[in-house]
Order: C-alpha cells, then structure tokens, then sequence
C-alpha cells in the first residue's frame, strides 16, 4: 500500500516517526496475511495512526489501527477491553507489539457535526457510561500531575505566564497530587470531538484513548479549548466556555468546582509545555505557541469569572 500524502507530511514527532512511516507498508501487509484481512475502502488517519477499512474472514466490517509507537497510547488496548464496547469502540483483536488493533467500524461522522453544546453534552452523558474502576496496570493520574506541577513551579520568573495564575495551578496542582481522588477510575484524557464518531449500534462512542487511572473531572478541559475559533466567533468567550463547561458538567453528574480547578491545572500545564518546547529550541515563542498559551489563559479565567 502507499501511505497517504497528507500523513508523510506531519511535522515529525522525533526520531522514530520517519522508520515507522517506512515500516508501514510491510506492516499493514503482514497484518492483512496475518489476521486474515481484506482492504475495504480508502485509508484515513489521525495525528498519530493510520487506519484501514478491511473485512475480516467471516466478511465483516472492521477497521485496523496502526499506531505510532508512544507511549500516551501504549494501553489503549487495556481501555478498550476494560470497557468492553460500553461508550467506546470494541476491540476485536490487538497486537500490542506492533501497535495493532483491530476494532469495529464506526462511522465517518464526528461530534464536530454538532452543535457544540450538545457536544458537550453528548460527551458528558458518555462519561457517566465509561465510568468504571481502572485496570491496575495503568499509570496514576496523581503521579502525572505531580511531575508536570513542578515543571510549572520551575518555570523561570520571565517565563510568559501571569505569576498568579502559576501559583493557583501549582498550589491546585500539588493539592490534587496529594488527594486519593484523583486515581481510580479509567480516564480517556483526550476525550474531545474528533475522538467521538457515529455509530449503528449507538448514537456515539469514544476512540482513540490514552488512558490513566485518574479522575472524570480531569477530562472536562479538552472539550473547552477544541473548536476554539467557534468560541471566539461568538464574540463573548466567557460565555461560550462556560455554555460548554455547564453543559458537560451537568450531563455528566461532576461537582462544578472539582471540574473548575481541573480545567485550570490543565490550561496551565498546555501553558507551560508550551514554554517548555520554546526553551528546548532556543528560538522564543513562535505564533502558534502564542496562540496556545493565550487559549489557555483565557479558558483558565473564563471558568473561573
């Protein structure tokens, strides 16, 4: 097969993302010998995995997922199975040594064919359907937020993030890392739009995890800063952030204000990654990462207004 152009020309995540883009032809091709599958239609792909319409042995419609190897998504399969179909795509069959899944296929169409509100709502009723204790082999949220909490403490004083918004993040931050509630349950992380699509046999479900044994209410941020610039065509961003964070919030059964000291932990740590990578190329902030850090900062005071 021929990887698709659009995939090749993703900026390179490091080092190995240029040999995995190689490995793939030979890959899908085992896969397809292996597993015993037919290609069933045109590829498509995400930021960081190239996905297959095939039909298995039995003339099924299944979809095989190649990842790149990372290790944010190194136990999406454990999500998957834990889970077991219930809000989220089914697994079929995985291979995680090759970074394989194969899963059931969905349909082309995402929340982002929605209004956003009723995404959020969309999103928030799924959480109360992935609700569930986490498998032992993931990764405590806590521990997470810990490491990246001192990263933001460490930050230097010109750094270009308001000095008080840094402390409330990392006095919040240290908090959360110290409170017994913040691992336990199977968290998605990235739980947004574009990681929703249709299906037959429900409404919605959730793909593309990159799971921690954490807290729901850490998942509620992602949903605030995705369609950003329908939120900045509204001309009120205060209103329109705290449309969606009312909404996610009240479908999915989670105490406001947990929900709002999350959101601002997670806009300060895009913040400051943000920083973190201008610091490591030596170059300043470039527009993007201006652009980012002021979606942060303003979601961070939006919900807190």
């Amino acid at each position: 097969m021929t990887i698709p152009a659009d995939l090749r020309a993703l900026p390179d995540r490091d080092p190995s993302w240029g040999p995995w883009l190689d490995a793939l032809p030979r890959l899908v091709d085992d896969l397809l010998t292996d597993w015993a599958l037919t290609l069933d239609g045109d590829a498509r792909h995400g930021r960081c995995a190239l996905v297959l319409p095939v039909r298995t042995a039995q003339d099924e419609p299944a979809a095989l997922k190649l990842g790149w190897p990372h290790d944010e998504a190194a136990l999406e399969h454990l999500a998957l199975q834990h889970w077991h179909g219930a809000g989220a795509v089914r697994l079929l069959r995985a291979d995680p040594h090759r970074w394989a899944l194969l899963l059931e296929r969905l349909l082309p169409a995402d929340l982002t064919s929605v209004d956003e509100v009723e995404a959020c709502e969309v999103v928030g009723g799924l959480l109360t359907v992935l609700r569930q204790p986490a498998p032992p082999q993931l990764t405590p949220l806590s521990a997470r937020v810990a490491a990246w909490t001192e990263r933001l403490a460490g930050l230097p004083p010109d750094a270009a993030l308001p000095h008080r918004l840094v402390a409330q993040a990392v006095a919040l931050g240290r908090a959360f890392a110290d409170d017994p509630a913040t691992d336990g349950t199977l968290v998605h992380t990235d739980l947004h739009d574009e990681n929703v699509l249709a299906a037959d046999r429900s409404p919605w479900l959730v793909i593309d995890p990159k799971p921690l044994s954490g807290d729901q209410h850490y998942e509620v941020a992602p949903s605030l800063w995705n369609r950003w610039d329908e939120v900045l065509a509204t001309g009120d961003v205060r209103w329109a952030v705290r449309r969606r964070f009312d909404a996610l919030v009240g479908a999915a059964g989670l105490d406001p204000d947990r929900a709002r000291d999350w959101v601002v932990v997670r806009e300060l740590h895009e913040a400051l990654w943000c920083v973190e990578a201008a610091l490591v190329r030596g170059r300043g902030l470039a527009a993007r990462d201006h652009e980012a850090i002021t979606r942060a900062l303003t979601i961070a005071k939006a919900v807190q207004d």
